[in-house]
């Protein structure tokens, strides 16, 4: 399959770092697992083998296995891959990835750091996928570096999240808007960005002692190259009152839409509390006149499905999806209640950015309710669960014959 992800020069330097980042901590025996040295010495000893590795995943993934495979590049020149799926395509659960052959004193010891570059950024990519997806007018902004555990994950995270962007976009006929930056300068280029995206925190915000209108004037004149100029609006609970403040600033008095500048607001609601105006039954009412549809369980069934009352008897996901619709924090109808306020004032080319907790299933609801976020600043594509990132390496052939661990016998196909 020709598929997506393009090399550019930007992303290709990253991947070199992402490489040199592995390297700077040691040589390879020092971090590989040490029955894989020992089995370096006995067959150093006894007798080399060409042996074939095969690589797989439990879980159905996307396949983002170019920082593996620059690793490998990098330790064992010689090694030869054998890819069963390109950059980009979709995997299904337990299918092999590829088959590495070499020389067994040379592989043993790469097997961990190898599988290490594996997992995450395969992950990665199959949620992101899902995601842009779900919400194709919407543009995403990698936030996850907070979550990471320093600058590799990061690397590899994003670089999955790439993956599953342009596979989303090639899926949908380029009509899917997916990931066009990243909060870090680190992980920028992966995403085709120069550098990173962002206006302030909640922080700076507290130090213009809650005033988001100074904070924003503050951040225009400080740092007059940014594009744009996002106001976070949910400080003080008053999602509209600070966003109609700021709009009226930027547009009426401040002129700055005539230099190109774009204004925006960024609501990140906490969990806790209703945006401003709003409680359920409000809630209910605005995402009703949004899909001219009356009562919330009409409203979840036109998002979810006709069928999902017959399929959810325990209503989990029935109430999952009426908190993201109708609940506290970031819902669906805060976030309308915010895009009508703007039009209403006459601001209809703001831009809403929406962020806490879009992952895959948020996404899916949102999307469906025709939710009007322009962007969503998000890190949920990171996995659930780290189990779920566990690649495995079996080798399925010594010396040319063919022989796998009982119960791997599928890794022969």
């Amino acid at each position: 399959m020709d598929q997506t992800t393009p090399s550019t020069p930007g992303r290709d330097a990253v991947l070199e770092q992402l490489v040199d980042l592995t390297l700077a901590a040691g040589t390879v025996p020092y971090q590989t697992d040490k029955y894989f040295s020992h089995a370096r010495r006995v067959v150093e000893t006894h007798g080399d083998q060409e042996v074939v590795y095969a690589l797989f995943l439990r879980r159905r993934v996307i396949a983002a296995l170019e920082p593996a495979l620059r690793l490998l590049r990098r330790l064992v020149p010689e090694a030869r891959v054998t890819r069963f799926f390109d950059e980009g395509e979709i995997v299904p659960s337990e299918k092999k990835l590829l088959e590495v052959s070499g020389p067994y004193s040379k592989l043993s010891e790469v097997e961990t750091l190898l599988l290490q570059k594996v997992g995450v950024p395969c992950v990665c990519a199959v949620n992101a996928y899902d995601m842009c997806r779900a919400m194709p007018d919407a543009a995403f902004l990698d936030m996850h570096g907070r979550h990471g555990t320093g600058a590799e994950m990061n690397l590899l995270a994003a670089y999955g999240a790439a993956v599953g962007s342009e596979t989303a976009k090639f899926h949908n006929d380029g009509k899917v808007r997916g990931f066009v930056g990243s909060s870090q300068d680190l992980t920028a280029p992966l995403y085709g960005a120069a550098a990173g995206s962002g206006t302030m925190p909640h922080a700076l915000i507290g130090y213009t002692d809650g005033d988001v209108l100074e904070a924003l004037k503050l951040f225009v004149e400080t740092v007059p190259e940014s594009p744009t100029a996002i106001a976070l609006v949910d400080y003080l609970g008053l999602e509209v009152t600070d966003t109609l403040r700021c709009a009226r600033w930027f547009y009426d008095e401040a002129g700055l839409d005539a230099s190109g500048k774009v204004f925006g607001v960024r609501i990140d609601t906490h969990g806790g509390r209703f945006a401003e105006g709003l409680d359920y039954e409000k809630s209910v009412d605005v995402v009703g006149e949004w899909l001219d549809v009356d009562g919330e369980y009409n409203i979840v069934e036109r998002v979810l499905g006709a069928s999902v009352f017959q399929l959810d008897t325990g209503n989990i996901l029935i109430d999952r999806a009426r908190r993201i619709l109708f609940g506290k924090g970031v819902s669906a109808a805060s976030i309308i209640h915010v895009r009508r306020a703007l039009d209403a004032a006459g601001y209809t080319q703001a831009t809403i950015v929406a962020s806490s907790g879009f992952d895959r299933q948020k996404c899916q609801i949102m999307g469906a309710a025709s939710v009007p976020a322009n962007v969503v600043g998000t890190g949920s594509f990171l996995p659930d669960k780290l189990s779920e990132t566990y690649a495995t390496a079996d080798i399925i052939s010594y010396g040319g014959v063919t022989r796998v661990k009982t119960g791997r016998e599928n890794l022969l196909e």
